[in-house]
């Protein structure tokens, strides 16, 4: 795992701490070289890189070494960025989080586990024969007082679900 050095020192000017941690990178190699990652202050993958070596790896273990080798720069990057906040203390929200990662483990695919591929989306459906109240156009009606009915509200309309015009 290697560290992107910060610009500055923070110490305890505020400032410094910031852009320390806004600069912050933290990165991580499987030990075959399959794959590099790259996270931010946050743990947010901020760059993924595969080498030559994953193309001998069934797409399970490639998924699980993404995982594993995500793990580790996340986890660094947890420490460094606990580190940089140090000297406002290790109370809060914050530091929580920073402590959660720590202890973040992903989730690895099971031995003879086998993704199942996304089910393609259904076209939509036809709409020829389907009406929706569509307002955008309504002509100007009779005033309110003229009306034999009161107006139906949107709400009304749309519990009623979506209607169907019989083909004539």
């Amino acid at each position: 795992m290697a560290e992107k050095p910060a610009p500055k020192k923070p110490g305890n000017d505020r400032q410094a701490m910031l852009e320390a941690l806004a600069a912050l990178s933290v990165d991580a190699s499987s030990p075959d070289g399959a794959v590099s990652v790259s996270v931010n202050t946050d743990g947010v993958m901020t760059r993924l890189r595969v080498g030559e070596a994953a193309s001998r790896m069934s797409p399970a273990e490639i998924a699980d070494t993404v995982m594993r080798t995500y793990q580790e720069a996340q986890q660094g990057s947890a420490k460094r960025s606990a580190e940089l906040m140090a000297p406002i203390g290790n109370a809060g929200y914050i530091t929580d989080r920073l402590r959660w990662r720590l202890g973040f483990t992903p989730s690895f695919q099971e031995a003879g586990e086998t993704v199942t591929p996304p089910v393609p989306r259904r076209p939509p459906a036809s709409t020829e024969n389907v009406v929706l109240k569509d307002r955008s156009e309504e002509p100007a009606g009779p005033a309110e007082d003229e009306r034999s009915e009161p107006a139906e509200s949107d709400d009304q309309y749309y519990e009623q679900g979506l209607r169907y015009r019989p083909s004539w």
